[in-house]
């Protein structure tokens, strides 16, 4: 049976992981017939109230936030070996752009976080594929932009600007689509970049792209 690592950057879409991307990759993985396991950086970062959409002054920890999707089913993401893994996923949320790199604050000048930069690396020299949704493509783009690689964030031009910056080569995708870069072996979709998607949208996009990286593993 095949193995995903699921990297989340928290819980929540201003602060942490998208949870209904979340859960609709690991849905997806189960419905492929595969079976997950979720880390995430063990690091306290800022916390957004979601009602207010405003910093709250306090702090949360990434690892801790994210055992809420989980079920307390997590590790250290820097317990990830790529050798114990077939495939690789990030769902989005902004906690991807602003725990897991920089992009949010820095964009196509942002660094990855030095233990997602080891995991990348680590599958992408395996050739084993990855998976990044909504604003996580972007992590691709800062790793692999000086190769060329294609991803989508949608349609947004603000940020496509961003991400062809690194070099990367940005293609338009409906929610419910997806763009794979075949030769390097990574999928992405847009998910709720498109802000005003619905759930079920989401969901067809992203079992599309795990179904593909399933395919691919």
């Amino acid at each position: 049976m095949k193995q995903v690592a699921v990297v989340l950057s928290g819980c929540g879409f201003l602060d942490g992981a998208e949870i209904t991307e979340a859960i609709s990759t690991l849905i997806a993985i189960g419905q492929n017939g595969a079976e997950y396991k979720v880390f995430a950086p063990n690091k306290d970062v800022p916390e957004t109230n979601h009602l207010t959409q405003k910093p709250t002054g306090q702090q949360r920890n990434v690892m801790q936030e994210a055992a809420r999707i989980a079920r307390g089913d997590i590790q250290a993401l820097e317990n990830l070996n790529a050798q114990d893994f077939d495939a690789l996923a990030f769902p989005g949320g902004f906690g991807a752009a602003l725990h897991l790199c920089d992009f949010a604050e820095k964009g196509s000048s942002g660094k990855i976080d030095p233990q997602v930069t080891r995991v990348v690396k680590e599958f992408h020299e395996s050739r084993k594929p990855i998976a990044a949704i909504c604003i996580a493509p972007a992590i691709m783009a800062l790793a692999f932009g000086n190769k060329g690689v294609s991803v989508t964030i949608g349609d947004d031009a603000g940020t496509v600007t961003e991400i062809e910056k690194t070099g990367a080569k940005h293609q338009n995708c409906a929610v419910e689509k997806f763009v794979v870069d075949a030769d390097k072996k990574i999928i992405t979709t847009p998910a709720y970049m498109y802000g005003t998607a619905k759930p079920h949208q989401i969901f067809e996009g992203v079992s599309g792209a795990i179904t593909e990286l399933l395919k691919m593993a």
